[in-house]
């Protein structure tokens, strides 16, 4: 599987997701800072780097994606500007678990602060254990989201 993974910090839990994610024999596209002693750089800000990884799902350059800021929230908010993206931010197995099986995430959102590598592990296997379940709830609400992507929020009042 071709990863689009993106953070504003470079840290442990960074370099052990993407140590992780290539041993296990992803093609990982790495966006970022390449060192925790790399100086400040706008092109690794959170919302550029979420944009970077969000733009390379949705435009199939990556399969999937995974995302770090300092609490997650940010590259959340930032990925999900993308149309077609739904970027979920998880802070444990069971949230990554329905992320995937309920709402077809496909781009795993996680907290530098909050996230050791052991947790980060947890996640991982979680999320790649799990896909989306088709059924008729969540395809109507899939529906409406995609739908929420293509027209103006205005058009929808």
């Amino acid at each position: 599987m071709i990863l689009a993974v993106g953070a504003d910090e470079r840290n442990q839990t960074v370099d052990f997701v993407l140590d992780t994610l290539r041993k296990a024999g992803h093609h990982v596209n790495y966006y970022g800072p390449q060192s925790s002693q790399a100086q400040p750089d706008p092109a690794n800000y959170w919302p550029a780097v979420a944009r970077s990884v969000a733009k390379a799902v949705a435009e199939g350059r990556a399969d999937e994606g995974i995302l770090f800021c300092w609490t997650g929230t940010g590259v959340s908010i930032a990925a999900n500007k993308v149309q077609g993206i739904r970027a979920a931010l998880c802070t444990d197995s069971e949230t990554a678990r329905g992320a995937r099986l309920w709402n077809n995430a496909n781009i795993l959102c996680l907290s530098l602060r909050l996230t050791t590598p052991a947790l980060a592990q947890e996640i991982l296997d979680a999320w790649f254990s799990f896909e989306y379940q088709p059924n008729p709830t969540d395809d109507a609400c899939l529906a409406l989201l995609q739908d929420m992507d293509q027209n103006n929020p205005s058009e929808n009042d």
